[in-house]
């Protein structure tokens, strides 16, 4: 057994909100051999989605980098072994050895086992929930000093639902995104779209693959326009700005699934 590479926080309400990509740190013997740098691997990963999980009671964070192994894809692609799984990245001196990358595989079994049990009770509990599924995303992958991607398609907010019943979930869906956009946000409403740059990952297929009937993960990805992708630098008012703004969705979304 895997030390846990998570931390989870049990509330009594049917909201789970999951920062899994916040971590950074890496195993020891992972460490070693890594051809990549800390600030390379920052750049890919999402930090401070965590402080956005503050929103609720029920939170997963994730505590190791998605270079050890990444919760968000499928568990075949979870390690990543070649540049091609990664940007185009070098990851690796040498590939790791297969007992090495099956320890990273036995940390992703019991992500999915403990996340498993902690929905089901909650699906027990109150019928329906559900999982704000918290990313964001890079938009001057040129470089520091180049142009930032076209806004036109790199919204400020992609919620992604590629993989739910978004007929049967519409309820909640549509008032997360028209609460999002309501809310007075610092330097003018913020651009949310669904399903432009991304369509939801492995957790949010997940949820609705075994928990079809009662769990609705919203995928939602916040490009990196509050921090420098480049340094790690958050802008902290942003930052606070953006829980806000999620706060502020969760008396539509509650009622929207009491109904639902």
């Amino acid at each position: 057994m895997t030390d846990p590479i998570w931390n989870i926080q049990i509330g009594d309400d049917p909201l789970v909100f999951a920062a899994i990509h916040d971590g950074h740190a890496v195993r020891d013997e992972l460490a070693k051999l890594f051809a990549i740098s800390a600030a390379d691997r920052l750049r890919e990963e999402d930090p401070y989605t965590s402080e956005w999980t503050a929103v609720g009671a029920t939170r997963i964070i994730g505590l190791r980098s998605r270079f050890e192994v990444d919760l968000n894809r499928p568990r075949h692609t979870s390690v990543y072994l070649e540049p091609g799984d990664a940007w185009g990245l070098k990851i690796w001196h040498s590939t790791p050895p297969q007992e090495i990358v099956a320890r990273s595989l036995a940390e992703y079994d019991a992500f999915y086992r403990a996340v498993n049990d902690l929905l089901a009770r909650i699906a027990d509990r109150h019928g329906r929930f559900v999982v704000y599924d918290l990313h964001s995303y890079n938009h001057q992958r040129d470089g520091a000093d180049a142009p930032p991607a076209d806004p036109a398609d790199n919204p400020q907010v992609n919620v992604g639902t590629g993989s739910m019943n978004r007929s049967y979930w519409a309820p909640v869906v549509d008032h997360f995104i028209s609460d999002l956009r309501a809310f007075p946000f610092p330097g003018g409403q913020l651009d949310v779209r669904e399903n432009v740059k991304f369509r939801g990952g492995q957790l949010s297929r997940w949820v609705h693959e075994t928990f079809p009937e009662s769990g609705c993960a919203i995928a939602i990805e916040f490009k990196k326009f509050f921090m420098d992708e480049w340094t790690g630098k958050a802008d902290c008012s942003l930052v606070q700005s953006i829980t806000e703004s999620l706060r502020s969705t969760v008396p539509g979304v509650l009622k929207a699934l009491q109904c639902r």
